[in-house]
């Protein structure tokens, strides 16, 4: 019964927290994040210049304070990565009350930087974005509410994280931030799917956010005007996507070489939204199919620990953290490359933004914790114990 509880995985009772940390992280995603950190860097360092000088700023300005923002972050994803499941989920929970709470106030003391969004705070030294945040506590909280509804005379969870999910895609809506709302029903439909839900509910869900986005587009100019230009098939060579696919276009295999791209002293977001183009076209196609790899590395390492995870609200919870992060990468290449209509969003641990950077970290720092390895056995274990 012992071996059955707590499988094969050695219990060192007394083991200082550091070597305890280290032999059960997942160490490959750790060299994965730190290998998309230094790329970020070095991307910065081509990309932000330009706009440092347009603004009347030294022109490493923009590539020190991401060295800033990355270092703290990583100093959060390890912190959080050491913490147990139990505290994790404490810290979700109490994070999503702080954090929906700065995104319901945005309305009255947001500011919207002249880009057309209230999606941020100005703290003077820096500008704050919420939603960053929003998501990866959201993830917790409804991992939490749905694994207790599984549980005999359990809570009816699944419906509470729903309309939960439901509220903040409404707030973030109003902003408008369309591209973080879909990313938050996203998470919430994969962790439903993965607690058990009918295909049924899931094509009756993708109805109603095709019926959403119609709505939308009749009712929001800024939604209906970045749909029309990524219908559109005369592409503006002077829009972001008109500038972004050039430089992907002459970037070819090798690219022109560092220090020799354009496209930077063009795009206003180079080193944020569209930073990839710059990675295309200043170091080609082998750079940014090496980004892709360590996305998937990423993802399939995740998805490959949580698969043998025993605990629901542990296994709903980093599969809802791991899309967040998969997905967000995949829309922001999707822009790029005219897959996927606008969305204003960062490229996790390589665009520059500090709001982005920190909050990332702290979900890849919640991942890292439920995916490390506990003594307490695998779902195979178990099957195979009753096969005997």
């Amino acid at each position: 019964m012992t071996e059955m509880v707590y499988g094969t995985v050695p219990v060192r009772d007394g083991e200082p927290i550091l070597p305890k940390w280290w032999r059960t992280v997942d160490r490959w995603s750790i060299v994965c994040v730190l290998i998309l950190f230094g790329i970020g860097l070095l991307l910065g360092l081509a990309a932000s210049p330009p706009l440092a000088t347009r603004n009347g700023l030294p022109p490493f300005h923009y590539v020190e304070r991401q060295a800033v923002f990355g270092a703290m972050a990583l100093v959060i994803m390890i912190v959080v990565s050491m913490m147990s499941p139990q505290v994790v989920r404490r810290l979700g929970i109490v994070g999503f009350f702080f954090a929906f709470a700065a995104v319901v106030m945005l309305p009255v003391f947001g500011t919207d930087y002249g880009k057309g969004a209230v999606r941020w705070y100005s703290l003077g030294f820096a500008s704050l974005q919420p939603s960053e945040f929003l998501k990866p506590v959201f993830v917790v909280l409804s991992a939490w509410l749905i694994a207790a509804s599984q549980e005999i005379n359990g809570p009816p969870g699944r419906t509470i994280s729903f309309t939960i999910a439901v509220v903040i895609v409404g707030f973030l809506a109003l902003q408008p931030d369309f591209g973080q709302a879909s990313l938050v029903l996203f998470s919430w439909g994969v962790m439903y799917f993965v607690a058990g839900a009918p295909i049924a509910l899931l094509l009756l869900m993708a109805g109603a956010v095709v019926a959403s986005g119609m709505v939308a587009y009749n009712n929001s100019e800024h939604f209906a005007r970045r749909i029309d230009g990524f219908l559109t098939t005369d592409l503006d060579p002077r829009t972001q996507l008109g500038y972004a696919t050039n430089a992907i276009q002459e970037g070819g295999l090798f690219g022109v070489g560092v220090g020799e791209g354009q496209v930077k002293w063009s795009l206003p977001d180079a080193h944020t939204d569209f930073i990839i183009a710059v990675a295309a076209e200043e170091y080609g196609l082998l750079l940014v199919l090496a980004i892709i790899a360590l996305f998937m590395i990423l993802t399939l390492r995740a998805l490959y620990r949580l698969a043998r995870e025993r605990d629901t609200f542990i296994r709903l919870a980093g599969t809802g953290l791991i899309s967040l992060i998969a997905v967000q990468a995949f829309i922001n290449l999707g822009v790029a490359v005219r897959l996927l209509p606008a969305k204003g969003m960062t490229l996790p641990f390589v665009s520059y933004g500090g709001s982005s950077i920190l909050a990332v970290a702290l979900a890849m720092g919640m991942l890292l914790a439920f995916t490390r390895a506990r003594p307490q056995g695998q779902i195979g274990d178990i099957l195979t114990k009753r096969g005997r």
